[in-house]
């Protein structure tokens, strides 16, 4: 069964593997970039990095509509419970789980996390995702580069998804060094063009990535997807 990794705009995506489907920093209403509106995209399980607005975003109606499983850290789960979401499940960095489409584990990330109304979002994470067919998949989510990196490079990544839009994450400098530290097969980059503030060339990114590594750089359009 094949893994499919679709980028909605921004740092939106969707992963459909073993059957399910599942939404990560699900941000449709008010996203410049996003090619679907929240009431109609489908999901299984429903994954938070941080506590952004524009990585929450649709997160509560989406869930509230689907009964999706909401996975975020220990903070972010219970702001969920107060605003009314059940059924959630709370992870923190380094903490693995085996969920129906994969093992799950939380990774650090370099950033902040207040959630949208001022409360306290925990720490920011990244997800390591290793599906039911061996394919391991890391989300770096909203983050700086770190040298920690390489350790999760040493897992085998055969996907990285990669921030490359500057200002608030990595830019394009740091994100090749990051393909650098992380050496996966493949490589998709996000959270770029949404705005002007974090405009960048990403062809000229991906034929730097591709003449000084070996990882192979695809870049979406918004609504465009990547078989593993």
């Amino acid at each position: 069964m094949e893994t499919k990794v679709t980028w909605f705009g921004h740092a939106t995506l969707g992963l459909q593997t073993a059957g399910y489907s599942i939404l990560i920093d699900p941000f449709f209403s008010g996203n410049p970039a996003a090619t679907e509106k929240a009431d109609h995209v489908k999901a299984d399980f429903i994954l938070i990095t941080h506590g952004h607005s524009d990585h929450v975003g649709d997160s509560i109606s989406i869930a509230k509509r689907t009964n999706a499983l909401v996975i975020a850290n220990f903070e972010i789960s219970n702001w969920l419970g107060n605003k009314g979401l059940k059924n959630t499940h709370a992870q923190h960095i380094g903490g693995g789980f085996q969920h129906p489409f994969g093992y799950l584990k939380l990774t650090t990330a370099l950033h902040g996390s207040s959630l949208p109304d001022g409360s306290n979002g925990g720490n920011p994470a990244g997800f390591l995702i290793t599906t039911n067919q061996n394919k391991k998949i890391y989300f770096a989510g909203d983050t700086g580069l770190f040298g920690d990196m390489r350790l999760i490079g040493e897992e085998g990544i055969d996907l990285a998804v990669l921030p490359i839009g500057d200002n608030y994450t990595m830019g394009p400098a740091d994100a090749l060094r990051a393909v650098k530290l992380i050496q996966p097969k493949h490589v998709i980059p996000i959270h770029f063009n949404t705005w002007p503030l974090i405009a960048q060339d990403v062809n000229g990114w991906a034929k730097t990535v591709q003449a000084e590594t070996d990882s192979l750089v695809h870049i979406l359009q918004p609504g465009g997807s990547f078989v593993l």
